[in-house]
């Protein structure tokens, strides 16, 4: 009888710190948070002459919406930004791309950076801004 009470006792214990262990588990992944993935890359030439024309392109994913439009903004010095141009509307995987040709009229330092925007649907009125790319700068001489 005392044999039978330990090995109760044992079998007992054991379950408390398996049920403890995944109760812990739970609330650990529930706490994790979820991140989407995506990206926004841009590429431009980082010196032009004064007069020519140049090529501002970039592309972006996010997994976080459905559809997507990528866009190009731009500034000179410590201004605000202003969008350049967007490209046409992907779906989520395809990669939402955009071209820019820009002609270097005066000299100086330019900025240029790609966001995402993702939309519910092809024609959505509000997009959301997803992602951002870093800023490239061309100068122009």
């Amino acid at each position: 009888m005392i044999r039978t009470m330990k090995t109760g006792m044992q079998t007992q214990g054991g379950r408390v710190a398996v049920i403890g262990a995944l109760g812990l588990a739970s609330v650990a992944l529930a706490a994790a948070p979820a991140f989407a993935k995506g990206n926004a890359d841009i590429t431009a030439p980082s010196t032009v002459q004064v007069g020519k024309t140049f090529t501002v392109s970039a592309q972006g994913d996010d997994d976080a919406s459905l559809y997507l439009r990528t866009c190009l903004e731009n500034r000179s010095g410590a201004q605000a930004w202003h969008q350049v141009t967007c490209g046409d509307v992907a779906w989520t995987g395809d990669g939402a791309k955009v071209t820019a040709h820009v002609k270097a009229a005066q000299r100086g330092t330019q900025q240029y950076r790609a966001v995402v925007y993702g939309l519910s649907s092809p024609t959505d009125r509000h997009p959301i801004r997803q992602r951002t790319s870093d800023p490239v700068t061309v100068s122009i001489r």
